[in-house]
């Protein structure tokens, strides 16, 4: 166990796959990918949850006919497994993010939240050691994922993904399910890579900012997604904003939420579950507005406590916040789970990757 603002909590699992990858991380943790689909099952509705399978049949669909060299990863992590949840699992990616790129004392860091509404993300978070041709990384994770959504190659860069605003063809906000099942048939006939396949392809096969950041921005990818990007040298970060064939990036003002910096018509930010139906898109924008800008101007130091997770930074659906300094190797991950529904999350796990040797 692990002491932390007073708090014991319990260590983040650190894995070496560096030989077999989520494949053999999921092989190995069976019963921590079971418990978490159970965690996210819980969660969902009785009626989606029994769509579940009817649901992975459609996710499984449209991975083996994306552009994706991952698809039959999890195929295989499926067929494994052999319970439902593995393909949705590696569909829907994360809901919500804030995220913020910055120097401190000479050297880029990356302070990210991921939110995501099922339970169970905090709890069962592992950092996995991965590697590929250009070397080795570690990705924040769970067993039976095979994208990546916060990962760091020490000497090299590291990243991190937010959900992009929502195309919406309608204004109100009951009607954001029907915009979601249009978008979402959009997808399904898009080939391109899947956003999070992208990034780790990118953790795989690059070897410097520049080029991760040259493939970012170029390759097609199936769905929008903003990307946020630190090197190891004096000035390598950037917010890159992402649609399927476009890009938009900047190297100033590198925090992002989840809308676009400079609003774009008919974009609408992510809306937290629990106002779903009710939120309107102005309200959304503001609520990722504040978000974002709250975390820019953070005045504290990375690598201490934790103590830019704030509201509404931290919110009702925040289930990791990470820090990472890829020139130093530094990586440092806390899971949080929501006592109650109408609680705010708490620090539940907590594990660090130390600053390398010199």
């Amino acid at each position: 166990m692990t002491m932390i603002l007073g708090t014991r909590l319990a260590p983040i699992p650190v894995v070496d796959v560096r030989d077999g990858g989520p494949f053999r991380h999921a092989t190995e943790s069976r019963a921590r990918a079971r418990a978490l689909r159970d965690a996210c099952i819980r969660w969902l509705p009785g009626v989606a949850a029994g769509l579940l399978p009817a649901i992975d049949s459609v996710t499984r669909r449209w991975l083996l006919q994306s552009r994706s060299s991952y698809a039959e990863e999890v195929k295989a992590i499926a067929a494994e497994l052999d319970f439902s949840g593995v393909w949705f699992l590696n569909g829907c990616y994360q809901w919500g993010c804030t995220a913020l790129a910055r120097e401190q004392s000479g050297v880029s860091w990356i302070a990210r939240t991921l939110d995501w509404p099922f339970p169970g993300l905090g709890r069962h978070v592992e950092i996995a050691l991965m590697r590929g041709p250009a070397g080795e990384f570690y990705n924040v994770t769970w067993p039976g994922y095979v994208g990546v959504l916060t990962a760091s190659a020490p000497g090299r860069f590291a990243a991190c993904i937010n959900q992009a605003p929502m195309l919406r063809r309608t204004s109100r906000p009951w009607l954001r399910p029907y915009d979601m099942v249009l978008n979402a048939r959009h997808t399904w006939g898009i080939r391109h890579f899947p956003p999070d396949h992208l990034l780790r392809d990118v953790f795989e096969t690059c070897t410097t900012f520049g080029e991760a950041k040259h493939r970012l921005e170029t390759t097609p990818v199936a769905r929008p997604a903003i990307y946020t990007l630190a090197g190891c040298h004096p000035g390598e970060r950037c917010v890159i904003e992402r649609t399927q064939d476009d890009f938009f990036s900047r190297t100033h003002d590198t925090c992002a939420a989840n809308d676009w910096l400079l609003k774009m018509p008919r974009w609408e930010p992510r809306v937290a579950a629990e106002a779903f139906f009710t939120r309107t898109g102005e309200e959304a924008a503001e609520n990722s507005r504040t978000r974002r800008d709250q975390l820019a101007v953070w005045p504290g130091v990375f690598g201490m406590e934790f103590d830019w997770v704030t509201p509404p930074v931290l919110n009702s659906q925040t289930r990791i916040a990470v820090e990472m300094c890829p020139a130093s190797g530094v990586l440092r991950v806390m899971g949080y789970e929501q006592p109650e529904p109408l609680e705010l999350p708490a620090p539940v796990t907590l594990s660090e990757v130390p600053a390398r040797a010199n």
